[in-house]
C-alpha cells in the first residue's frame, strides 16, 4: 500500500515532467484530431509475437518486420523494433492496456525524432550515439520547476532535473518506471528499448485501457499536460497507424 501511495504521489508531482521534449512540430498534414474522441490511433502492421522471457535483446526477434516497414514509415528499423518489442512486452505483462506501437512512435517522434535529435543515431544495441537532454527544468521558458532528484547521476545536472533520452524521462519518473528491456543488465534512459518499455509502463499505469479514446487521451496528457501535445501525438500516431509518414515542419520551441 505504501508503494502504491508513493507512486501516486510521485505521479502527481511528475505530471508535465515526462515528455517535456527537446523538439516540437507544426503540421502540414490534414487534421485527423477530429477522430480523437471516437477512435484511438490504428496499427496497419501489428508487431509479431515476441518471446520476452528469453535472454538477450528480445527486440532482435522483430528484425524482419522492422526492416520491411521502417522505410515506409520514415524512421530507423532499430527504433521500430523497440516500439514493437514494447508493444509485445506490455501485451504480455499488462494485456488490459492494449498499447500499440504506433502510440509510442508518435511520442518518440515528438520527443526526439526517434532518438535522432541533434544528430544522434540509435546503435544496434538500442543506445543513442549521444545523450539526448532537454533544458533544465528551472521554471523558466514555460517549464515546470523541478529541483534535482538524482544528484545529477542520471541527467548530469545537480541543481534541476533534466529530461533524458529518446522518450524524455525525468530522473524520478525513470526511477519508478525504468526497466532493462534489451538484456544488457543496465536500466538506461538513453537506450531506446529500455525507454520504450518504460514509456509503455507509464502510459498503462493505473489500469488504463488505451483502446478507449478518453483513456488514451488521459495517458498522453499525463506524459505532457498540454492538449496541443496530445493532438500532436495523436496526429503522428494516426499517420503511422495508416502506414505513412506525418508531414510536419520542425519548430525550435517547446510545447
Amino acid at each position: 500500500m505504501k508503494i502504491v501511495r508513493r507512486l501516486v504521489a510521485a505521479l502527481l508531482v511528475l505530471v508535465c515532467a515526462v515528455g517535456v521534449g527537446v523538439a516540437a512540430w507544426v503540421f502540414q498534414d490534414w487534421d485527423t484530431t477530429k477522430y480523437m474522441d471516437e477512435q484511438t490511433p490504428g496499427e496497419f502492421a501489428p508487431a509479431p509475437a515476441v518471446a520476452i522471457d528469453v535472454p538477450g535483446q528480445t527486440s532482435d526477434q522483430l528484425m524482419a518486420w522492422s526492416q520491411r516497414w521502417a522505410p515506409q514509415l520514415g524512421f530507423s528499423a532499430r527504433a521500430l523494433r523497440a516500439y514493437g518489442n514494447a508493444e509485445q512486452t506490455l501485451k504480455q505483462t499488462m494485456p488490459a492496456c492494449h498499447l500499440r506501437w504506433t502510440t509510442l512512435a508518435g511520442i518518440a517522434f515528438i520527443e526526439s525524432q526517434h532518438g535522432t535529435y541533434g544528430g544522434a543515431e540509435v546503435f544496434s544495441d538500442g543506445t543513442t550515439s549521444q545523450k539526448i537532454r532537454g533544458v533544465q527544468l528551472d521554471g523558466t521558458n514555460n517549464t515546470q520547476r523541478i529541483q534535482d532528484t538524482d544528484r545529477g547521476v542520471w541527467d548530469g545536472n545537480s541543481h534541476y532535473d533534466v529530461a533524458m533520452g529518446p522518450f524524455q524521462f525525468i530522473p524520478e519518473t525513470w526511477r519508478l518506471f525504468g526497466v532493462d528491456a534489451n538484456g544488457d543488465g543496465r536500466v538506461s534512459p538513453d537506450n531506446i528499448d529500455d525507454a520504450a518499455v518504460a514509456a509503455g509502463r507509464y502510459l498503462c499505469f493505473n489500469r488504463r485501457d488505451l483502446a478507449v479514446p478518453r483513456e488514451w487521451q488521459q495517458a498522453i496528457l499525463s506524459y505532457n499536460r498540454s492538449m496541443k501535445y496530445v493532438k500532436a501525438v495523436y496526429r503522428a500516431a494516426y499517420a503511422y497507424g495508416e502506414g505513412r509518414q506525418p508531414r510536419w515542419n520542425y519548430l525550435a520551441k517547446q510545447f
